[in-house]
């Protein structure tokens, strides 16, 4: 896989769209902690801040799969400068005024969390045209969810270092300056400027009509739900411990340990049915994440954050598979944008639950609702699993069959969180 990973980022403009999506997806992998440590250092609860992470985790679900399907429909230079650029400036405006007046606040949070540019869905239905072979691109679903792990293990530590040395709000600003110029070296990209969606077929549901994918989308919303949960508990368990800085450490733990799983993953082919797959990798995924709440000293708890993000990697890579197999044909972007949103809706509503679970329970009651959401998930893949089937083969251009893969050998992989 190393030797595919190589082959892979030397061709043309594969580096730079996998850097530019990695740096421009910033904001939203570290706004659940930013946000956080923003209202608190606004003498404001967790009940607020799990409240403003919830609006903005709904306002970018919400925007993903609308900004997807107009990326389909009008390309990515049109549709994701305009988001990006909205999107910055309503965190700029919620980082300069704060928590006062309160409604502001909340609609600087949704515009930022509405217009964050469908990066994700872009770059996976740009693999196709920039590496041609099926095996280069699974190579690079497996890269971009390696890449992922290590921008979620760092991310947090950014936050903590610029809200230690300025502030919580510079934290904020910088971050998501870095975002948009992460989205201007994507969309300035000559593939990204030429990129065309395939014809698609005429329908009000979009990618919505394909039975396989509302599976994968119901699966991954309590993931989501999951990981929202665990970013909320992290903070209240730093504070309980007497050192803040301990929730950038858990949060960081639970990239390197996706991240460890990721390439280890990656080490084989898997031959067989992702669909298969799936099951049992979120199986793995919902036990690891039960002894969280035995909340531990801090070395302890690190190790157990590292634990539940063994299986998050290899599950994402699988379900990017899956979502390709299932995308009807030219919805590509919106496929994998809903994906985006399903994850991001789970993970508002995983830190709205958890904040008032944390303010009148305990922070091991935070963690309890992370396992709800990996148990939740496990159900709805193992209840489900007639839908979730290997999809019949469609020919397209070339007579190259699309979305039929069974049997055939899958690189392994190594994925990031948020979807």
């Amino acid at each position: 896989m190393a030797a595919g990973y190589a082959e892979m980022l030397r061709t043309r403009y594969a580096a730079r769209l996998l850097t530019g999506t990695l740096v421009g997806r910033l904001p939203t992998a570290t706004a659940s902690l930013a946000i956080v440590l923003f209202v608190k250092s606004q003498d404001a609860g967790y009940a607020l801040a799990g409240a403003l992470t919830a609006v903005y985790g709904i306002g970018n679900a919400v925007g993903q799969p609308l900004l997807g399907r107009a990326v389909d429909l009008y390309g990515q230079p049109r549709v994701m400068l305009p988001s990006a650029v909205l999107s910055a400036l309503g965190m700029a405006v919620f980082a300069w005024v704060g928590l006062d007046p309160l409604p502001l606040a909340y609609a600087a949070v949704a515009i930022a969390g509405l217009f964050t540019p469908p990066l994700e869905g872009g770059l996976r239905a740009l693999w196709p045209s920039v590496l041609g072979s099926e095996e280069r691109i699974h190579a690079a679903y497996a890269l971009d969810a390696v890449a992922q792990e290590v921008m979620y293990a760092v991310g947090p530590l950014i936050v903590m270092l610029l809200a230690a040395q300025w502030s919580p709000a510079a934290g904020l600003l910088v971050i998501n300056v870095l975002g948009l110029l992460g989205a201007l070296a994507v969309v300035t990209s000559p593939p990204s400027r030429g990129w065309r969606s395939e014809p698609r077929e005429a329908h009000w549901l979009g990618a919505l009509r394909s039975r396989g994918l509302l599976v994968v989308l119901g699966a991954f919303f309590c993931i989501g739900s999951a990981l929202g949960a665990i970013a909320v508990a992290a903070v209240a368990y730093a504070e309980n411990q007497g050192d803040k800085n301990i929730s950038a450490w858990l949060l960081s733990a639970l990239g390197v340990g996706a991240l460890i799983g990721g390439v280890v993953y990656g080490h084989r082919q898997w031959a067989g049915e992702p669909e298969r797959r799936l099951r049992l990798i979120v199986t793995a995924l919902a036990v690891c994440y039960v002894p969280l709440v035995l909340v531990p000293g801090a070395i302890a708890m690190t190790l157990l954050a590292a634990l539940a993000g063994v299986f998050l990697a290899p599950a994402l890579a699988c379900a990017f598979v899956v979502v390709d197999r299932h995308a009807p044909r030219g919805c590509a972007t919106e496929a994998f944008s809903w994906l985006v949103t399903s994850f991001g809706v789970g993970a508002s509503i995983g830190s709205a639950v958890a904040g008032p679970a944390i303010e009148w329970g305990s922070d091991a009651m935070g963690f309890a609702v992370s396992v709800a959401g990996g148990a939740a998930a496990l159900l709805v893949l193992l209840a489900t699993r007639h839908l979730l089937t290997a999809p019949k083969a469609r020919v397209v251009a070339g007579n190259v069959p699309e979305n039929d893969r069974t049997g055939a050998a899958e690189p392994g992989f190594s994925a990031g969180h948020q979807a």
